[in-house]
């Protein structure tokens, strides 16, 4: 059991867990599949913070360096960087030498610079996740390299999905609040975590002449109405061209300031992309498919949770 099937599984479990929350993007599915189509994922998207904090295991980083270290465990290597300077925002993708064979989507991690915020913002943001119980990544790393039953790579995959939930507990909804202008993307995470952020149909591997290109794909989702994002970011002569659902709403859990009991309020949760990649030319009279992202689309993107 290779470390490349763990990842397989891991991701069709979160995948499985974020279509019941994105009911857009089993719309997506039901629409592409009827079309007798195929339906892949590009990449997937997670969040996190750039902050150092004390738990039992010593000093931890809260951002790409706790979620990177599974990826690569899982045989993933970090492709390119990308920096966001007016959100405060740093990201890597990730991608598998076994992508093509085995239709791994590539991993897009971003973080928060926590210490770039206003000093008060970022005492808000540590005071609420310095209840955090990471999970034991060292220990994960091992077992994934030395797992060779189904039994333990099911029983790992278990164990790795619940990385992605939020860690720490609930925030108190003044803090959500007051952290919201400034960071959008900080309460985002505050409330949700390491859950997956978005998952992208990938429309290259569609395979379906009734939606060929994103237009048409955008129109087959708009005429279900899901509310799509006005624009379609980039172009093919850039390599990528990328776009979103509208953020579903949900309840998220919050710890009221004046009874200090948990209640639900609405947020934003996740979005459903869909991105198509095209040639690019490396060398005179040399092309190849791009792989990876832009960062004027993802800044747009990113907008997509805004409250």
């Amino acid at each position: 059991m290779n470390p490349s099937q763990i990842a397989l599984k891991l991701w069709n479990k979160l995948w499985k867990n974020y279509i019941y929350r994105v009911n857009y993007a089993q719309i997506y599915q039901q629409m592409i599949v009827t079309a007798g189509g195929t339906v892949a994922n590009d990449h997937i998207a997670f969040r996190s913070l750039r902050l150092n904090v004390d738990t039992s295991q010593g000093t931890k980083n809260l951002g790409i360096d706790y979620l990177g270290k599974i990826a690569e465990a899982l045989g993933y290597h970090a492709a390119s960087e990308y920096t966001f300077p007016d959100q405060k925002l740093y990201a890597r993708h990730y991608q598998h030498p076994e992508q093509d064979a085995l239709d791994l989507p590539k991993l897009f991690i971003s973080e928060l610079i926590v210490e770039q915020l206003p000093d008060a913002i970022a005492q808000l943001i540590y005071q609420t996740v310095n209840s955090v119980k990471l999970a034991d990544v060292e220990t994960l790393v091992e077992r994934i390299k030395l797992a060779d039953t189904e039994l333990e790579a099911e029983q790992l995959t278990e164990e790795l999905q619940l990385i992605y939930t939020r860690p720490w507990n609930a925030p108190f909804k003044s803090v959500v609040e007051t952290v919201n202008p400034v960071s959008q993307y900080g309460a985002w995470v505050l409330l949700h975590g390491y859950a997956v952020n978005h998952f992208t149909g990938y429309i290259n591997r569609q395979n379906t002449p009734l939606y060929p290109d994103i237009e048409t794909t955008v129109k087959g989702l708009t005429d279900r109405s899901v509310p799509m994002k006005a624009e379609i970011e980039g172009d093919l002569k850039s390599g990528l061209r990328q776009t979103a659902t509208q953020a579903v709403q949900e309840g998220v859990t919050v710890i009221d300031d004046t009874s200090k009991q948990e209640v639900s309020i609405p947020w934003t949760y996740a979005y459903y992309e869909i991105a198509e990649r095209a040639l690019v030319e490396v060398t005179p009279g040399e092309k190849v498919l791009f792989q990876g992202f832009k960062g004027a689309n993802a800044q747009q993107l990113f907008e997509m949770t805004r409250k």
